[in-house]
């Protein structure tokens, strides 16, 4: 294409002549040192993440759930920051001795001189006379020292061969989800690290090259913890430990994506400037409005977040959002300068020669390119019946899983919880809890014990003119009937006239979290594809064009899903953890759309000089290869989740794996190209381009691709 028209001596507007500041001679020094000072300050901010983060379910509901609202006014009950939990013993044959009983409440009095906060109860022998158990309080409000605590518990009550002990209950599990996370920030740091590096030997093929967009990433990470530190800290915004992880990957994955851009348009331009720092300008000049375009469109899907009801997910709007700018602004200043610094000599030894006009383009996209224009209309149809029928998938999907479903592994709290069940009324270790008018008491525990699969209920506290009620279930915490029967309880206690009755406890939280997860798929998900279609219809000027992106990115979605959920069946998972399906919506649709942005925005720079048809083939075989690798990276940055030991974590990653390597390889780079080959000219309407296709050379080469 040396006969294409170029605006390469136009003047540039002010913000990218801002844009090309790391290219100048001597600035690219001051942003080298800067990056480097960053880097070196906000390092450190990536051990200091979990000391903010807050990883109990009750944390992550609004203020208007009722378990929210009885957690709150538990604190004006004697003990009332404590969090209840049982410690169970089984035997394996036979039936429990009185030797056992005696070790039993030698380890139970161990267990309390050690943690003055652990507060037992009496031994309980169950009915077969095979286990037996003690309820127990924490007096610890606080999520880490409270797991660091019940460790050493655990440690303690393990019991002998024959006899084993464990600790379970709601204290139980919130010190084995918590734990979950310890040394996880540390973990998913060195496999995205490792994976990173890998992938760019593989792409760049260069002993050199890859350690600057890796040292550009590393800057980003920096600077989001940091970020993301003092939004913890001064502007109350949730953070977790699930979003920390997704922190990481995003940030990495996205970071790599923007590099892999920019520096593929910068190889193109220094084969047409003999200078590297005209090539660097011309590259900002060309790449930074698709750059700035594609992390808009994430950040602001991200920001979507912020009107869910879960504190978890609104709080990964504004996290991501930093995430997502930290990696733009890292990827448009430090990485220039880097490449800059270094020079042709960076890509040894595939250094790119001087050649005045950009190379031919041959090669397996080219091939792609050729055989999409040649039959455009059976080829996406051909692909979007594909991915129809993987979307059936979604019939096997399952959502909601039980409190011992959400572990890889099999902790202490569901081995004990599964014993406990097995010689106990199941829900005695995770009681309701039911605060009522004092006065109202009689008529409350008339409602609560008529309610089916309560197995008995007793007051135990007043407090401020309110009762305390436990109600022990008969079937097992985070099943459906025990969600069924808090449901029940709800529905009674409410009919109960002047008791203004409220059902919290950890069963009730999780059902409350569970609706609320719900709730939100049917806000945000609509909310973020209006914002992906606002962004593609601004960039494009068109309005079919943008629908026509939108349904390809609902497709690729309900089709990763669908796989996905047959996978996870595989995999043996009992389901699909409520909270999954909107995370992998956002990061699917708001990073699948950079691809959208990275192709079609190149295929209409090339459509008004070539027509569209045409320019289409230029744009895939243009971008194909830059599109592939960042897909591939961003792939295999998420599915470093999968190392984790949370369900959840684990499928958030297949599923945005997998589902970008299907955009990137079938949506992206088939069924897109074949749809734009296919309608031609028109897909721009209303635009002046659906009209005057390809007579618009003056207007050429703008984009970036």
């Amino acid at each position: 294409m040396a006969g294409t028209p170029r605006l390469a001596d136009a003047p540039a507007p002010v913000w990218k002549r801002l844009l090309a500041l790391p290219a100048g001679r001597r600035a690219k020094w001051a942003f080298f040192v800067l990056w480097l000072a960053v880097t070196a300050f906000t390092g450190p901010f990536a051990g200091k993440l979990p000391q903010v983060e807050k990883n109990d379910a009750v944390a992550y509901l609004p203020a208007s759930a009722q378990s929210t609202k009885v957690n709150t006014a538990l604190l004006h009950f004697p003990g009332g920051q404590q969090v209840p939990g049982v410690v169970v013993y089984a035997a394996d044959q036979g039936r429990v001795t009185q030797a056992d009983m005696a070790l039993a409440a030698r380890q139970r009095a161990q267990a309390a001189r050690l943690v003055p906060d652990f507060v037992p109860q009496g031994l309980v022998l169950s009915r077969d006379g095979k286990a037996v158990s003690y309820a127990f309080d924490m007096r610890q409000p606080d999520a880490t020292k409270l797991s660091n605590d019940l460790r050493t518990v655990s440690r303690e009550v393990a019991g002998v061969p024959g006899f084993k002990g464990y600790v379970t209950g709601a204290a139980g599990f919130l010190s084995d989800t918590v734990g979950a996370f310890n040394g996880v920030d540390s973990l998913l740091l060195l496999v995205t690290g490792l994976v990173v590096v890998v992938l760019l030997l593989v792409i760049y093929r260069s002993p050199v090259l890859w350690l600057v967009p890796l040292l550009s990433v590393v800057g980003a990470v920096g600077l989001s913890n940091w970020a993301v530190y003092q939004l913890a800290r001064h502007a109350g915004v949730v953070v977790s430990g699930q979003t920390g992880g997704i922190l990481t990957v995003l940030v990495f994955g996205a970071g790599t994506d923007y590099a892999l851009l920019l520096t593929a348009r910068y190889r193109e331009e220094l084969r047409r400037h003999r200078d590297h720092h005209d090539a660097m300008r011309a590259a900002l000049h060309r790449a930074s409005p698709v750059v700035l375009a594609s992390a808009s469109t994430v950040v602001l899907g991200l920001l979507c977040l912020m009107v869910a009801r879960l504190n978890s997910e609104s709080g990964l709007g504004p996290i991501g959002a930093v995430g997502i700018a930290s990696a733009l602004l890292a990827q448009l200043s430090f990485l220039p300068a880097l490449l800059v610094v270094g020079g042709r000599r960076l890509f040894w030894p595939r250094t790119p020669a001087y050649q005045g006009a950009q190379e031919g383009r041959d090669g397996f996209w080219a091939r792609t390119a050729d055989r999409i224009s040649r039959r455009p209309r059976p080829i996406w149809a051909g692909t979007a019946l594909a991915l129809l029928v993987l979307v059936t998938g979604l019939f096997g999907l399952k959502l909601g899983l039980q409190q011992g479903q959400a572990f890889v592994n099999t902790p202490g709290s569901v081995t004990g919880q599964a014993l406990y069940a097995r010689h106990f009324p199941a829900g005695g270790g995770e009681p309701v809890i039911v605060l009522a008018q004092a006065a109202k008491t009689a008529p409350v525990l008339a409602a609560v014990r008529s309610v089916p699969g309560v197995s008995r209920a007793f007051p135990v506290a007043t407090a401020q003119g309110q009762v305390e009620v436990l109600a022990v279930l008969s079937s097992v915490p985070g099943s459906s009937a025990s969600y069924q029967a808090v449901g029940a309880m709800r529905d009674r206690l409410a009919a109960v006239p002047g008791a203004r009755a409220l059902v919290g406890g950890n069963i009730a939280t999780t059902l409350d979290t569970n609706n609320a997860a719900s709730a939100d798929r049917y806000v945000v998900m609509p909310l973020v594809l209006l914002v992906v279609l606002a962004v593609l219809a601004v960039l494009l000027r068109a309005l079919l064009a943008p629908v026509l992106l939108a349904l390809t990115v609902v497709l690729s979605f309900g089709a990763a899903l669908g796989v996905s959920a047959l996978a996870f069946h595989a995999f043996g998972f009992a389901g699909v953890d409520q909270t999954v399906p909107l995370l992998a919506f956002i990061f699917l649709v708001a990073l699948g759309v950079d691809y959208n942005i990275f192709l079609v925005s190149r295929v209409r720079e090339e459509a008004l000089v070539h027509g569209t048809r045409e320019g289409t083939a230029i744009g895939v075989r243009v971008t194909g290869g830059v599109i592939t690798s960042a897909g591939v990276v961003l792939a295999a940055t998420f599915a470093a989740l999968t190392v984790l030991p949370l369900v959840a974590l684990v499928e958030v990653g297949f599923i945005v794996a997998f589902g970008v390597l299907l955009d990137t390889l079938v949506v992206r780079s088939v069924l897109v190209p074949a749809l734009v080959a296919d309608i031609g000219k028109r897909v721009w309407w209303p635009s002046r381009l659906a009209v005057t296709d390809g007579a618009h050379p003056t207007e050429g080469r703008r984009g970036a691709g």
